[in-house]
């Protein structure tokens, strides 16, 4: 079981990475058509999570991993979009990383 639940949550923290790198994304550029995408990239993304999040016990409260879900999510996020800085993306706002992460990860009952 043990083994299970390391997979479901490397799962979701991949997903939720997505999703959260996806929403600073959309707030980052403002060609509507580009939003559009980034919006149903984030959309589906944090769908995907909330399936993995669904079958990781306990379902209705904190995970006792959640700090280091956090921390993991928010070094991934932050990785990635300073790679995409390095690629020429414009107005991304690292600082928006964190607080996007806390409350996405609120939503879905992980913190």
């Amino acid at each position: 079981m043990a083994h299970n639940r390391k997979k479901l949550i490397d799962l979701f923290v991949g997903n939720m990475s997505n999703a959260i790198l996806h929403r600073i994304l959309e707030k980052a550029v403002e060609d509507e058509v580009i939003r559009k995408y980034y919006d149903k990239e984030f959309l589906n993304s944090l769908e995907i999570a909330k399936n993995y999040r669904e079958k990781i016990n306990p379902v209705h409260s904190a995970l006792k991993e959640a700090s280091q879900i956090k921390e993991v999510i928010i070094k991934k996020v932050t990785n990635e979009l300073k790679i995409r800085i390095s690629k020429g993306y414009k107005n991304i706002d690292l600082n928006l990383v964190e607080p996007t992460a806390s409350n996405t990860l609120s939503e879905l009952k992980v913190t």
